[in-house]
């Protein structure tokens, strides 16, 4: 309890900071969402003064901010510049296909990383070792963006396999169809996600692995005549667990962070092309809301993985 109401005030914290630098810096940016409506000839003046009003935009800095920050407390994130309707409900309607996309990527993430780096390890400077660093070099090295415009060539444009842009292609009746057209639409924003993230923590968990191989306890167990299934089990992965899972929680705002570039490529109605539009657009009030949400579920995250920890060892401080 006592960590948990740590990790709770942590968070806190660290969502009034994120806050509080997100806002200066969005009002530091040249030019605002009305800049536009200025070089209109046929808006005047009072127009815009009055449509800034309305948004509270006439007041202090410090006024917008802390009534900002006391509406969000609420949950209320405002309303959109752009389209009118209220924040809250544009990034809920986004949300799910972001989080399904991102939490499919990370687990496959996980299993792959640990399977390529384990077996790595265990066969060091053999073919399958070296492939494994020549992949994940590539997987690290590569942009996504370049990646993702890569296959869609090949896979969709082509060879005609794959769907080029959107989630669906078929109407939404719920059917089994319609699921598994779904799914048919993110092979490709997945398998980047995927590629592009298992290069830096297949490396990592294969350093470990030849790290844990040479500490005495293994080789007691091989003198115990323990085989490697065995020693895989109860001495490589438990000592693997607590820093493999602190790295994939360290790794969410970068993958998080990809959404945007991915969404746009794609056309994926989420949290990324929603961001990409409302920066394009100047809309604050969206962009405010969807970095305090994607600020906070990236923060949940590194909780989460600091709860995971503690249960795998009880004498984990989640310092």
């Amino acid at each position: 309890m006592k960590i948990f109401a740590k990790k709770l005030l942590y968070l806190i914290i660290m969502l009034f900071i994120i806050s509080l630098i997100s806002f200066i810096a969005i009002n530091a940016a040249p030019n605002s969402f009305f800049a536009s409506g200025q070089l209109n000839p046929n808006i005047t003046e009072e127009s815009i003064t009055q449509l800034k009003a309305i948004y509270g935009l006439d007041k202090p800095l410090y006024v917008q901010y802390f009534s900002w920050l006391i509406a969000m407390v609420q949950l209320d994130f405002g309303i959109s510049f752009a389209s009118g309707s209220q924040v809250k409900e544009e990034i809920l309607s986004r949300i799910p296909i972001t989080l399904t996309i991102n939490i499919i990527s990370m687990v496959f993430i996980f299993f792959i990383s640990l399977y390529l780096g384990i077996k790595a390890a265990l066969n060091k400077n053999s073919f399958f070792d070296r492939f494994t660093g020549q992949l994940s070099l590539l997987s690290f090295s590569m942009p996504s963006f370049y990646l993702a415009l890569l296959l869609v060539l090949i896979f969709a444009i082509n060879f005609e396999v794959l769907p080029i842009a959107g989630l669906h292609s078929v109407p939404d009746d719920g059917s089994l169809t319609y699921y598994l057209d779904f799914a048919w639409h993110l092979i490709l924003p997945i398998s980047i996600i995927i590629f592009s993230g298992i290069g830096s923590l297949t490396l990592y968990i294969r350093s470990l692995t030849i790290e844990i191989l040479k500490s005495d306890y293994i080789f007691f167990a091989k003198a115990r005549g323990l085989n490697n299934k065995q020693i895989l089990r109860y001495y490589i992965l438990p000592n693997l667990y607590p820093p493999v899972i602190t790295l994939l929680g360290l790794s969410l705002p970068g993958i998080i962070g990809g959404s945007v570039i991915l969404e746009t490529i794609f056309s994926i109605d989420g949290m990324g092309l929603l961001f990409f539009q409302s920066a394009l657009a100047h809309d604050y009030p969206v962009i405010m809301g969807i970095l305090i949400i994607g600020a906070f579920l990236t923060l949940l995250g590194n909780i989460l993985a600091d709860l995971v920890l503690l249960k795998l060892n009880p004498n984990y401080d989640g310092k």
